[in-house]
């Protein structure tokens, strides 16, 4: 069975951004609340629909949730655009997409504490091949998403919200 690997070293950051330590990936899910940076892609087709992702009953957090089209950790060394760039390759086979940035917060969990980087971008839905890291995925129109807010991750409902992304 695929689990995520807790011994993934990922930086542990202050509230703007900058690197102050290290800390495992079973660390920062753990209830530490070690502040570790993330980036967020919203993928947007020309209609105006967002795709979003099926997280995986095997993850460690929010197994089971629609979530953000490409979301993923800042690895030890790694700066964001560079890990914004390897999540939307691995998750979606994206490759070619200008991301545009949206803004940067802290959003906490009763496990975790992330800085949270936001970005979108529009693309051809042709373009869009989930990996086997995520649980399919698909494209939803503003009216799917506030009728389903429950099969959503804390997080996105709160982008969804602060963004005015739909």
């Amino acid at each position: 069975m695929k689990m995520d690997n807790s011994e993934e070293v990922f930086p542990v950051v202050d509230e703007a951004g900058n690197v102050v330590g290290r800390a495992t990936r079973g660390e920062c899910h753990g209830g530490s609340k070690l502040l570790h940076p993330v980036v967020h892609l919203h993928v947007f087709d020309a209609e105006g629909r967002l795709y979003l992702q099926h997280r995986p009953a095997w993850k460690d957090i929010q197994p089971d949730k629609w979530d953000t089209a490409v979301g993923g950790h800042v690895d030890f060394g790694e700066n964001v655009m560079g890990a914004l760039l390897r999540e939307a390759r691995e998750e979606l086979g994206l490759t070619y997409f200008t991301p545009e940035y949206l803004k940067s917060y802290v959003f906490e969990s009763d496990r975790e504490r992330e800085l949270v980087n936001s970005f979108k971008a529009v693309v051809d839905p042709s373009d869009v091949h989930p990996s086997d890291e995520l649980d399919g995925g698909r494209w939803w129109t503003a009216e799917e998403l506030a009728e389903n807010s429950d099969a959503l991750t804390p997080n996105l409902r709160h982008e969804l919200k602060t963004l005015s992304l739909i």
